[in-house]
C-alpha cells in the first residue's frame, strides 16, 4: 500500500509542539500554515514517525498559495525552497496539493517544474498535483477538454493529476437531482454520476474520495468502473451546469 502525506497546515495542537522543538516562533505559529524550511522538514520526519516509515511515498506541500497571498515572487521563493526539503526528505516523490492556487494562477504547473528543477539543481523528484475537480469546480475540466490550464500541462510533464473533493464536501449529492443524474448517465445516482464525471477528466489519474463505510466505497467504485464519460457528454454536462 502506497500512503502519502502532507506538510503545510497544522493544529494549534501541533503549532505548540513546533514552538516546544524551537522550529517556530509563537508568531510564526498563529498562522497555523508554514512554507519555511525548518517546518518542513519538522513535520517529515514526525510523518514519518507516526506512520512508522523509514520512506514516505509520496508528500504533498498543502495549500502552498496560504503562504504569500498577492506576493508571486515571494510565494515562488518559499515554494522553492520547501521544495528543496522534499526532495532530501520525500524518497518517492513530491507535489502540491492546492486549493485555488493554479485556478488563481498564483503558480502554474510550468511554473511549478522549473521551481523544483532549480531546487533540485536538476533531475527533480515533483511528481503530482492534488486539485479540486468536481460540477462546482468545473474549471478545471472546461479548460482540460480545450487543451488548456493544469490538467493538460501536468499530462504533458508526466505528473499524476489527483482530483480533490469530487463531491464539493459532501455537498454535490444533495445538489445534484435524478434528472441531472441521467444525463450523465442513466442507471447512477446521483452521487455515482458526480463521480463518474470528474473520473472521466482528461488528464486526471486520480479521484480522491472519502467514504465513512463499506457501502460509500463500493458505491464510489462502481462509479469509477463505468466506461469514461466521452468529452462531448462532458461539454454537454458543463454547458447545462453552466447556463443561467
Amino acid at each position: 500500500m502506497r500512503v502519502s502525506t502532507k506538510a503545510g497546515y497544522f493544529t494549534a495542537a501541533t503549532g505548540a509542539d513546533v514552538v516546544n522543538a524551537g522550529v517556530l516562533t509563537e508568531d510564526q505559529a498563529v498562522a497555523g500554515h508554514s512554507l519555511a524550511p525548518q517546518y518542513v522538514r519538522w513535520q517529515t520526519g514526525r510523518n514519518r514517525e507516526q506512520l512508522g516509515r523509514e520512506q514516505l511515498d509520496l508528500v504533498l506541500l498543502r495549500n502552498p498559495e496560504r503562504g504569500h497571498p498577492g506576493d508571486r515572487l515571494a510565494l515562488h521563493r518559499a515554494v522553492r525552497d520547501a521544495f528543496a526539503v522534499l526532495e532530501e526528505q520525500a524518497a518517492a516523490g513530491y507535489g502540491i496539493a492546492t486549493w485555488a492556487g493554479l485556478e488563481e494562477e498564483a503558480f502554474t504547473v510550468g511554473e511549478l517544474l522549473a521551481l523544483a528543477t532549480e531546487a533540485a539543481g536538476g533531475r527533480h523528484l515533483l511528481v503530482a498535483i492534488q486539485l479540486p475537480v468536481s460540477l462546482v469546480m468545473m474549471t478545471p475540466i472546461a479548460q482540460a477538454l480545450d487543451g488548456r490550464g493544469p490538467l493538460p500541462a501536468a499530462v504533458d510533464a508526466g505528473l499524476r493529476v489527483m482530483a480533490s473533493a469530487p463531491l464539493h464536501g459532501g455537498e454535490l449529492p444533495g445538489m445534484v437531482d435524478q434528472e441531472l443524474a441521467d444525463l450523465i448517465q442513466p442507471g447512477l445516482t446521483p452521487a455515482q454520476a458526480c463521480v463518474l464525471a470528474v473520473a472521466s477528466c482528461p488528464g486526471g489519474t486520480n479521484v480522491l474520495l472519502a467514504a465513512s463505510g463499506a457501502p460509500h466505497w463500493k458505491e464510489a467504485a462502481e462509479a469509477v468502473a463505468q466506461p469514461s464519460l466521452t468529452a462531448a457528454k462532458l461539454r454537454e454536462i458543463t454547458g447545462v451546469l453552466a447556463s443561467p
